[in-house]
């Protein structure tokens, strides 16, 4: 049906987990339909390893520069999220990793380019070359560091997405698709829970499941466990990802307690989500993604300025979540929600009509189809030129 041995480059960039879950779930789409030649490369770190580890570091500081000072990677992306896409500072961006990018095509020569992060380069070098490129938008907001006229297919979010990309972008209808963020394929597939734990005599109680690592300052965790263990009736899963410390604090303060599981870093969190009645999380796209797939609704804990505050806005106008600035209220919050069952259907009910299917199947599907017909016209456009 499609083209036979497509070449597929992913270009991703290393800041936080998500681009790189959106584009590993991608490979492991390309490869389920035969697709052998795919290739993932980080370019910000490989052509640019000094600016991509101070944005990194930025990145990683922005959690505790909102709290307690200024946020310079919040500022600057509401100082360029309406910048023309084309203007002087977006053509400075896009000339970065140029280079790379045109070695990386002479030495791969792809059939195909998806960016999963904004390398306005890669769109300008896919034109000189006349290989089609995508981009995979990986949040529920725009920016215009995602646009550029060269890019021949979007894959977004939301409606509300391909909206903005139509009207304020001119991108053209046809070269913009809903199909939602890339994630696992496990979560798509219902697994098994292994939370809450089955007491014996005793019906499930609740289940929170709390990303310990959304928290920046320790206490406030713990205050919100108290608060659920009082108020909640419920279970608690503490998922503190490779913060050792975190680990070994929460164990010491909890043991004993058997409603209260603290786990590290952890390959099992579509089950983990399956089993839980909410979660507490940061409002990075792929996790709120997760969220959307898995129908567990969520509670945003102090959303720091960009991407993730937009997220977070969009989740909560949607009746998709809520966001909270202080432990207690989170904890009033969850609590009310966890003596509301009428609420949690409801939200499911809005995740399920956002969710479009297995949205790297079908971004995969799209561009093999693409090839396809560009392969024929090819074909088609060679044969009547020797006739």
């Amino acid at each position: 049906m499609y083209i036979r041995h497509p070449r597929v480059l992913i270009l991703t960039a290393g800041y936080g987990e998500g681009h790189l879950q959106v584009s590993r779930a991608l490979e492991h789409s390309f490869r389920a339909n035969d697709v052998k030649d795919v290739e993932i490369f980080d370019l910000m770190k490989e052509a640019h390893p000094i600016i991509n580890s101070v944005s990194s570091k930025l990145y990683q500081m922005s959690t505790f520069s909102s709290q307690f000072g200024f946020d310079y990677y919040g500022w600057s992306y509401y100082a360029t999220r309406d910048n023309n896409p084309v203007g002087s500072v977006n053509r400075y961006l896009n000339a970065l990793g140029k280079r790379k990018i045109q070695e990386m095509i002479e030495d791969f020569r792809p059939d195909a380019i998806i960016n999963t992060f904004p390398f306005g380069s890669v769109t300008e070098m896919g034109r000189d070359f006349s290989i089609p490129t995508s981009t995979v938008i990986t949040d529920y907001t725009l920016h215009s560091r995602w646009i550029h006229p060269d890019t021949d297919k979007y894959y977004v979010a939301t409606e509300e997405l391909k909206d903005q990309l139509i009207r304020y972008q001119g991108a053209a209808r046809e070269s913009v698709s809903v199909t939602g963020i890339p994630v696992r394929s496990t979560f798509y597939e219902g697994s098994t829970a292994s939370f809450p734990i089955q007491k014996e005599g005793r019906p499930i109680k609740n289940s929170v499941l709390i990303m310990a690592g959304s928290f920046a300052i320790f206490h406030h965790i713990v205050e919100l466990v108290q608060i659920l263990l009082e108020k909640g009736n419920c279970e608690i899963a503490l998922v503190c990802g490779r913060h050792e410390k975190m680990i070994l604090k929460l164990s010491s303060l909890f043991k004993g307690r058997p409603d209260v599981q603290i786990f590290g870093y952890v390959e099992h969190m579509p089950e983990l989500m399956a089993g839980s009645s909410c979660i507490v999380t940061k409002a990075g796209g792929i996790t709120l993604t997760e969220a959307v797939v898995s129908g567990l609704p969520v509670f945003i804990y102090k959303p720091f300025g960009g991407q993730e505050r937009e997220n977070a806005l969009y989740f909560t106008n949607n009746g998709l979540a809520e966001i909270a600035y202080e432990a207690r209220e989170l904890g009033e919050q969850i609590c009310k929600f966890l003596k509301e069952p009428a609420a949690s259907e409801q939200i499911r009910n809005r995740m399920a009509s956002l969710c479009k299917g297995e949205a790297a199947e079908l971004i995969v599907k799209d561009i093999l189809t693409t090839l396809q017909e560009q392969r024929s016209l090819n074909k088609t456009t060679h044969f009547a030129a020797h006739k």
